[in-house]
């Protein structure tokens, strides 16, 4: 279980290369559940599990005195509400450095030029970032807050540039239609329409590969090349994959929901409430921009 950038593999993974809710029942650190045919046998499959008896130890002595097992402690256990409040914090830093940045970067003409310059450069930081994040074992709250931080200054520039020179309002569309993909992605999985499995993942991430990809090509063909590049990013094909890239971010959100539910049903440590948030953030930042582009392309065609 790595990382929750669309990029990388994504956190969830059992021991034995399957994934943790894929055809597995919960184990220990979740819910008590007896193995099949054996009660005391010890679990396999899920990342999360340790011996049911390691934290206390009178567990076994109560066994050979005759008294049933005891179920394995669940603090220092990750819980939803450790999830909600993870990520609250980590949104909520990113749209504090972009409401700041939207004011203290000014986008008109004779600052537009500087503006831009800062935005790129927080971009690559928070980029390098979450690279490093992502290919981390242990989650570092420092690490992943402050590259809400830096994305944020970046949003707040882009955001801002769009809203004033392209379309008027545009962040605030930009931002109600992400909150209503996350809304519609959450509902659909709670009531089982969507179904996260190993189909379900493989097509995912190929689709995803291949997207970025394209776009890696399109980016190339523009730098060397000029102008639009292959026009994957304007025009009717810049619309296409736009719609796309929001519809792939949705999958990615499936894919956080599952893993969300997986981490608290499998007894997942407390700090990996830290990789949600970091996840759900990475996922919420690509159909924000998937967003604003969208709406850039169609206000450009007017």
């Amino acid at each position: 279980m790595r990382s929750r950038n669309p990029v990388f593999s994504r956190r969830g993974f059992s021991r034995d290369n399957g994934y943790a809710g894929f055809n597995t029942a919960p184990q220990a650190g979740g819910p008590a559940v007896a193995t099949q045919g054996n009660p005391y046998a010890q679990p396999t499959g899920n990342p999360y599990a340790q011996n049911p008896y390691a934290q206390n130890p009178y567990a076994q002595q109560g066994l050979q005195d005759g008294a049933p097992p005891q179920a394995p402690a669940t603090t220092g256990r990750m819980t939803i509400d450790d999830v909600i409040m993870r990520t609250a914090s980590t949104l909520g830093l990113l749209v504090l450095a972009a409401a700041l940045s939207w004011a203290l970067l000014p986008v008109d003409e004779a600052n537009i030029g500087r503006s831009y310059g800062i935005a790129i450069g927080a971009a690559l930081i928070g980029m390098v970032l979450a690279l490093v994040q992502s290919f981390k074992s242990k989650a570092s709250p420092a690490l992943i807050l402050t590259y809400a931080a830096f994305e944020g200054v970046f949003l707040g520039v882009v955001s801002n540039v769009v809203d004033s020179h392209i379309a008027n309002g545009a962040a605030m569309q930009a931002v109600l239609g992400t909150m209503a993909v996350f809304a519609g992605v959450l509902v659909a999985y709670k009531a089982g329409w969507i179904r996260v499995n190993r189909r379900f993942y493989g097509f995912v991430m190929a689709a995803a590969l291949g997207f970025i990809l394209l776009m890696a090509v399109n980016l190339l063909f523009a730098v060397f090349g000029g102008g639009d590049g292959l026009g994957f990013r304007s025009g009717p094909l810049g619309i296409i994959f736009g719609v796309v890239g929001i519809i792939l971010g949705a999958c990615f959100l499936a894919l956080d929901f599952k893993q969300v539910e997986d981490g608290i049903t499998y007894g997942a440590p407390r700090e990996e409430a830290w990789f949600a948030a970091f996840g759900l953030t990475l996922t919420l930042v690509w159909i924000y921009l998937e967003f604003l582009r969208l709406i850039s392309i169609l206000n450009s065609s007017d």
